[in-house]
C-alpha cells in the first residue's frame, strides 16, 4: 500500500467523523458560505504577481515536521507581502498537520486565492472547504475516477469553487475534461517520493493551451521555474523549498525577488 492509498483510507474514517461532529446545515451557517471566492486562475494570470502558489505545511508523510511551529497568520501574510500569487493550505491532520482552522486563519489575513489541499474523496469536503473560506480545491485524479471527478466539479461550480486538477500521469490526465482547467502535474513520484520537474515537461505537450498548467513539488531554483515557463506553466506550488526555513516569509521573499 503506497501512501496515497494509506490517507485515503484514513480520510473515509474522518469524514465520518466530521461529519457528525459537523453535519453539512451547520457548515452552510458559516460566515463564509455566501462570501464571494476569489480567482485563482486570475491571479495565476496576472502579470504584476509571480505565479507562485505558496504552501503552508508543517509537515510531510516522508520527512516529519518541517516547520512544527510555524503560524500561519504571520507566513501567509508574508508571503502575500513577498508577491505569490496565492496561498495554499494543508487541513489534513495525521500526515501534514493541518487543519480547517489554519485555513480559516489565512482566510481571516489576507485577500487572495487561498486554495485547500488536501485528499478530496467525498462532497461533504467541498462544501467544508467552502465553509472555511477556500476559493479552490485541490481534486487529485490518482484517488478518483472520472466520474467522481465530473461529480465533484459541479458541486464545486455550484458554490463558486475554482478547481486545481492534480495530476501525475497521461492516464490520469485522460479523466479530465481538458478544457480551460486549472491542471497541476505532481513532480512527485508517490511511491519512491523523488521529485523531477521533467514530469511536468513531460505531460505539458498533452494539455491545451487554454488551460492554465500548473507545476507542483521539487521547484528549489529558479532556473526550475525558467525552464517551466518555456513550456507554458504559469503557476508554481512551492511548500517545503519555504518551509524548511526559519523564516519561510523571507525565503520566498528572495526566491521572488531572484526571479524578477
Amino acid at each position: 500500500m503506497n501512501i496515497l492509498e494509506k490517507i485515503t483510507q484514513h480520510k473515509i474514517k474522518e469524514i465520518a467523523e466530521r461529519s457528525e461532529l459537523y453535519p453539512i446545515k451547520l457548515l452552510e451557517k458559516s460566515i463564509f458560505f455566501e462570501s464571494p471566492t476569489i480567482s485563482l486562475k486570475k491571479y495565476l494570470l496576472r502579470e504584476d504577481k509571480s505565479g507562485i502558489i505558496a504552501e503552508f505545511k508543517r509537515k510531510s508523510p516522508s520527512k516529519g515536521f518541517i516547520n512544527k511551529y510555524a503560524k500561519p497568520e504571520k507566513v501567509s501574510v508574508e508571503y502575500m507581502q513577498a508577491g505569490a500569487s496565492a496561498l495554499s493550505v494543508l487541513t489534513d491532520n495525521k500526515f501534514f498537520g493541518g487543519s480547517c482552522e489554519d485555513l480559516k486563519i489565512v482566510r481571516k489575513y489576507n485577500y487572495c486565492p487561498v486554495l485547500r489541499k488536501d485528499f478530496i474523496i467525498d462532497e461533504y469536503q467541498i462544501i467544508e472547504a467552502k465553509s472555511i473560506g477556500a476559493d479552490a480545491i485541490l481534486l487529485i485524479a490518482a484517488i478518483l475516477s472520472k466520474n467522481q471527478i465530473i461529480q465533484f466539479e459541479k458541486l464545486a461550480k455550484s458554490l463558486n469553487l475554482e478547481i486545481l486538477f492534480e495530476v501525475h500521469n497521461k492516464e490520469e490526465l485522460e479523466k479530465i475534461e481538458l478544457d480551460n482547467k486549472i491542471i497541476g502535474v505532481n513532480n512527485r513520484n508517490l511511491k519512491t517520493f523523488e521529485t523531477n520537474i521533467q514530469t511536468s515537461i513531460d505531460l505539458s505537450s498533452f494539455i491545451p493551451d487554454n488551460c492554465v498548467k500548473v507545476s507542483e513539488s521539487g521547484i528549489s531554483k529558479i532556473e526550475n521555474i525558467i525552464e517551466l515557463k518555456k513550456y507554458g506553466f504559469n503557476g508554481f506550488l512551492i511548500g517545503e523549498n519555504f518551509m524548511k526555513s526559519e523564516s519561510p516569509g523571507r525565503a520566498c521573499a528572495n526566491f521572488i525577488k531572484k526571479l524578477k
